[in-house]
């Protein structure tokens, strides 16, 4: 096992005061802190002796400590926080918080054992584009995140100024921030693609871990054996991941292994020293229905779970991300899969959009995906927006991805018995039988947009609305229920 020194150069660690030495913890008074007050942070780090203390989540779950983060995920989950702890060293749970992240509301991604999920968590993409470089919109999409529910952003940011807004995003926002360093680096280190090295993009990585990103998608999968299979069995579609694509380009030009793959103990050592949740990249994730299920796919799907071992044993949580466009019978033995071969880490799904005939409505080809996944087992689904194959998503965009995302994930709460997640549905039947609007409107996953569309078109009788006008089915049963006479005649 590796040790780590972690200094402290800037920021505020959760639990630490501003310094510049290294941390040095009581460790052993660390487990007798776990059950008094807010319990232990997660900015411990190595004793003067050298022993290993626990640093990350899963060091401290398998330490037998509870942190404050798992505290907070076992109250909004509604479960014991002796079995979040004991879910999150199986693996089988990560809380993405790094220590640098100060504003975040600690979130879990999996589940507490094989009959007790957690709620679907769901993610927002957005970022600085070279194409429509304005960061004023992209606070605009933010805000619209915080607002409607998200529980993640991820920033995709690949030009200009991307540490100032990926720092500042850090500071103020209390949702997960995810990036994706292998973007960051080409508009970062303004070199050709070809020139980049090894060690340029393992700098990245140290920079996206040292400002406070909570998970990182890292593209260590593309291997030269998995491009050996995408080269001998072909695709329609070929490689739709920006991350893959670039990495694939990268590996032909230099004829080198992928550098994430090649040094990835050192990425797993950049991480655990922060507490950053490894993403494991799908570089090929179908990006058509016809190429789901293929032999890149898979043979990708097999080497991420041999990294997962990897990052488990370094001290490091792993989510896994997955496809992409498939066809609705696929999904259910895709998510069995992914859980068989990554030994049961989170699954992280884009989509899977279910048809490729639908640009312009692929929020809603996303969340037929998203929902049968979800049920199926995938714990966290990434949003997917009516501008996806088409541009960039402006805000309207973000909020109309989002919504439908959250519908997806809360179908599939309600499918797989997630505690509480019912409880919702039927306060809002309740509320649509006693025909009160206003606690409708509150119940509503949009309240604004259901309030807009009923204020629309004011019915011209109290108590309905203009679709059924005098015949409305809730007030008819409630005044016979009451003895009233109800008279439809004129109607």
């Amino acid at each position: 096992m590796r040790a780590h020194r972690r200094w402290v150069t800037g920021g505020r660690l959760r639990g630490d005061a501003r310094t510049s030495r290294p941390v040095e913890p009581d460790v052993g008074n660390a487990n007798e802190g776990s059950h008094m007050g807010e319990g232990p942070s997660l900015s411990t780090c190595i004793s003067k002796q050298g022993a290993r203390a626990p640093i990350t989540q899963i060091d401290h779950a398998r330490a037998g400590i509870v942190t404050r983060e798992m505290r907070q995920v076992a109250q909004a989950e509604g479960y014991l926080e002796e079995d979040v702890r004991e879910a999150v060293a199986r693996g089988i749970l990560v809380i993405p918080a790094n220590i640098h992240h100060a504003s975040i509301q600690a979130r879990g991604v999996g589940k507490v054992d094989e009959r007790r999920p957690l709620s679907t968590k769901v993610n927002v993409n957005l970022g600085i584009s070279g194409d429509m470089a304005d960061p004023d919109v992209e606070w605009e999409k933010v805000r619209i995140a915080e607002r409607y529910g998200a529980d993640a952003i991820m920033d995709l940011s690949n030009f200009g100024k991307t540490a100032e807004f990926r720092c500042r995003l850090i500071r103020e926002t209390p949702l997960m921030v995810g990036t994706v360093p292998m973007y960051d680096a080409i508009g970062y280190l303004e070199k050709a693609l070809v020139d980049i090295t090894a060690r340029d993009l393992l700098d990245v990585v140290r920079r996206h871990a040292e400002d406070g990103a909570d998970f990182v998608t890292i593209h260590a999968g593309i291997n030269r054996a998995t491009l050996s299979a995408f080269k001998r069995t072909g695709r329609l579609a070929n490689i739709v991941s920006r991350g893959g694509s670039l990495l694939f380009a990268w590996m032909e030009a230099t004829g080198n292994e992928n550098p994430f793959y090649e040094h990835f103990d050192e990425v797993l050592d950049i991480l655990h020293a922060h507490d950053v949740t490894i993403s494991l990249g799908d570089a090929m994730r179908p990006g058509a229905t016809y190429d789901a299920t293929d032999a890149a796919q898979v043979t990708e799907l097999v080497e991420l779970g041999i990294l997962t071992q990897r990052a488990w044993d370094a001290g490091v949580q792993v989510m896994i991300e997955g496809p992409g466009h498939m066809a609705i019978d696929e999904i259910q033995a895709n998510m069995e899969l992914e859980k068989r071969l990554c030994h049961g880490a989170p699954f992280y799904v884009l989509g899977p959009l279910v048809c490729d005939i639908a640009p312009g409505y692929d929020h809603i080809t996303a969340a037929i995906g998203g929902a049968i996944a979800a049920s199926a087992g995938a714990d966290f689904l990434c949003y997917v927006t009516p501008a996806e194959h088409l541009r960039l998503p402006d805000a309207h965009d973000v909020r109309e991805g989002l919504i439908a995302t959250r519908i997806a994930a809360h179908a599939a709460d309600v499918a797989k018995g997630v505690p509480r997640a019912r409880e919702r549905d039927d306060r809002m039947s309740d509320a649509r039988r006693r025909v009160d609007w206003e606690e409708m409107f509150s119940l509503a996953l949009d309240p604004e947009e259901a309030r807009e569309r009923f204020q629309s078109a004011p019915p011209q009788n109290e108590g309905t609305c203009t679709m059924c006008g005098k015949m409305c089915a809730m007030r008819t049963v409630n005044d016979l229920m009451d003895g009233l006479t109800v008279d439809l005649g004129r109607c």
